[in-house]
């Protein structure tokens, strides 16, 4: 006979961390609900990469496979001067010191509909809706819910896995401004025709302060592009105004050369527009009573770590093993400090990755661009010896996961 549930746990988001939480919390004997503002899963989208702890995590839940069906095999990364002539070339691992035949690349679509197919059917999932308010989460018995569809539900504990703008975090913990640690870049991602004809293969495109990216993860006739550029202060009046968006972005890279100016009349011409800034959080804790974070919502590594999903999933699974077995032992205060403790340093090593991101992207002088295009010749031998590979492997396999027991029944 089934054991009956452990808890009712609410979770919101639908992307990468929160089916997996989902997927863990729900073997260990939880009841699990999940909301998320989408109308429902969106597939595609821009690449991620699952790499070193995650792949055992993602291998524990039995999708490994159907990830690696998807996995991109990204041959080469070009980086052209503005005549388009291409000054150094490499495989993506000899820029990120990852692993060929092992690392997974996929768009993170794709990853977040195998991770909700392995949860689907058995937990719920309400689509289309969000969280507006939270009650009692500094310490009752349990966390008043009003969803801003106008339910109101009561759940033992609320986790927020709703990415770099949480609005779970805003609620529990107070404003963004208080955990975000801007990096100095702000960047436009979209989509447009392949007129290079390229395949399995990007093309980065520097200037001083700025970086121009073509990347075709297939033979599509399709692109994803991004617009990448230094700006000393986030343009927070943008972000509800995506005509202004386009404007900055473009005028960030006005009297560009090579495809640029095509970047350019695509982004103003695109459905599918994604603007952000390059940024972390920065949290002294990531839990508040009945309310925790996980992934993107807790500790964004950002994307010049390249680490955001992978340390999501380890987050997932660890948290979900805590709280299982927090149940009998100190309850959830004890389970999430146990969390804590288990990732912080892991999600510290992987957030400091992004330190030298910037610098091997998108130096910011004529100088600083001379002496990286100098250091990319040597790109395969830094990937075996250098700083950048050596710190990127040791951060992807820094955490060695525990060993949580499965409760009987389940």
């Amino acid at each position: 006979m089934r054991k009956l549930p452990k808890g009712k746990i609410l979770i919101s988001g639908a992307g990468v961390a929160g089916p997996a939480l989902a997927y863990w919390l729900h073997r260990y004997g939880f009841a699990v609900t999940v909301v998320e503002k989408a109308p429902a899963m969106r597939g595609s989208g821009y690449p991620v990469d699952v790499r070193g702890t995650a792949l055992e995590v993602v291998r524990r839940m039995g999708v490994l496979p159907r990830l690696r069906e998807a996995h991109i095999r990204t041959r080469r990364i070009g980086f052209v001067g503005a005549d388009g002539k291409v000054l150094s070339s490499m495989k993506p691992e000899a820029l990120v010191g990852g692993t060929e035949g092992r690392d997974i690349e996929l768009p993170r679509g794709d990853l977040a509909v195998v991770l909700y197919d392995a949860v689907r059917d058995d937990v719920e999932f309400l689509f289309g809706d969000s969280i507006a308010a939270l009650h009692g989460e500094g310490g009752g018995k349990a966390v008043e819910v009003v969803f801003a569809g106008g339910r109101e539900r009561a759940f033992d504990l609320v986790i927020g896995a709703d990415g770099l703008h949480s609005r779970t975090r805003g609620l529990a913990f107070g404003p963004e401004a208080r955990f975000h640690r801007y990096l100095g870049y702000c960047f436009a991602g979209f989509t447009m025709p392949n007129r290079l004809g390229l395949s399995h293969e990007a093309l980065v495109c520097n200037v001083p302060g700025r970086a121009a990216t073509l990347y075709a993860p297939g033979e599509g006739d399709q692109l994803h592009a991004f617009l990448i550029f230094a700006r000393p202060d986030p343009p927070y009046g943008a972000f509800a105004d995506p005509g202004g968006q386009r404007d900055l972005v473009a005028s960030a890279f006005a009297g560009c050369r090579w495809e640029i100016p095509r970047m350019v009349d695509a982004l103003r011409a695109s459905e599918d527009l994604f603007f952000d800034v390059v940024s972390q959080i920065r949290m002294p804790r990531w839990s508040r009573g009945r309310v925790a974070l996980v992934g993107d919502a807790a500790y964004a590594p950002s994307f010049l770590s390249g680490q955001g999903t992978s340390i999501a999933l380890a987050g997932a699974y660890v948290l979900a093993g805590e709280l299982a077995a927090g149940s009998g032992r100190g309850g959830h205060t004890e389970a999430l400090a146990a969390y804590e403790r288990v990732m912080r340093t892991f999600v510290e090593l992987n957030q400091a990755l992004a330190d030298g991101g910037g610098v091997t992207l998108m130096p910011r002088t004529r100088a600083g661009l001379w002496l990286r295009n100098r250091m990319l010749r040597m790109a395969p031998l830094l990937a075996r010896i250098g700083p950048v590979g050596r710190k990127g492997r040791s951060a992807y396999t820094a955490l060695t996961l525990p060993e949580y027991p499965e409760p009987a029944g389940v």
